[in-house]
């Protein structure tokens, strides 16, 4: 079978680099790839965008593709799954509806709430000043977050209120963020380890995949501001069997139901 894999980082690198092995696969295109995928051997890179659905659309057909595997969300977001299936064709990844949950952050908390799903206090804001009141009122440390796709460096974790202000006016108020930054949520600040517990799901059955923690402050000791990440191990022994059966009781469940 022939694959093709849509991005050209380092996670679609690890998903070609792992397809290629399959004995089933003849063939794993990525687009565009990068300069890592060029040197795989069964792999091969397409100039073709991964925000480019159409185009997308027309390489999966010209080559005889067999699976798509979405890599990132811009195009998740976009519906490239559905606009896939709409053809005909298979393609790996959520629909543009689930991927609501990773495009818009107020999006996923009002979710939250609506499906007593828990999660840090929160307010969502498209104006500057009710945000800054809301800010003093709370105190700091505190969250500010870029509701939109943001490569991982949308949210501040803001240690002053100095720091919250500023970082409430740069996406409302001067636009750093762009479109991103159009909306934003504050958010209770919980001090705590995080971890990233991942599935793969139809909607009903569930798999999970190993556990990992991943490691987004730029400097050593966990300080300075958050990157799309540093790097990361797996599995997060901080995810012991009980939390993981309260993870699946209270989060994941009650997603799939929502």
């Amino acid at each position: 079978m022939k694959i093709l894999i849509v991005g050209g980082g380092g996670r679609e690198h690890a998903l070609a680099w792992k397809c290629a092995q399959s004995p089933s696969v003849s063939e794993v295109l990525v687009a565009p790839g990068n300069a890592g995928t060029a040197l795989e051997p069964g792999v091969r890179n397409v100039q073709v965008d991964a925000e480019d659905i159409d185009a997308l659309l027309q390489l999966a057909t010209t080559e005889n593709i067999d699976l798509t595997i979405i890599g990132p969300e811009v195009p998740l977001v976009a519906g490239i799954v559905d606009k896939f299936q709409e053809k005909g064709l298979r393609c790996f990844g959520p629909s543009a509806a689930a991927s609501q949950l990773e495009g818009s952050k107020a999006f996923t908390k009002d979710f939250l709430k609506q499906h007593n799903i828990p999660t840090a206090d929160y307010r969502n804001f498209d104006v500057l000043e009710p945000a800054l009141e809301y800010i003093r009122e709370q105190g700091a440390p505190i969250v500010i977050k870029a509701d939109g796709l943001a490569a991982g460096k949308g949210v501040i974790v803001a240690q002053t209120l100095a720091e919250a202000e500023a970082a409430a006016t740069d996406m409302l108020g001067t636009g750093t963020f762009g479109d991103a930054g159009n909306r934003i949520v504050v958010e209770e600040f919980l001090e705590g380890e995080e971890a990233s517990f991942i599935i793969i799901t139809d909607g009903h059955d569930i798999l999970p995949l190993a556990t990992s923690q991943d490691h987004k402050a730029r400097d050593d000791g966990d300080v300075g501001p958050n990157t799309g990440g540093m790097g990361a191990y797996s599995p997060a022994p901080v995810v012991t069997p009980e939390i993981e059966e309260r993870i699946l009781e209270q989060v994941i469940r009650p997603t799939l139901a929502g």
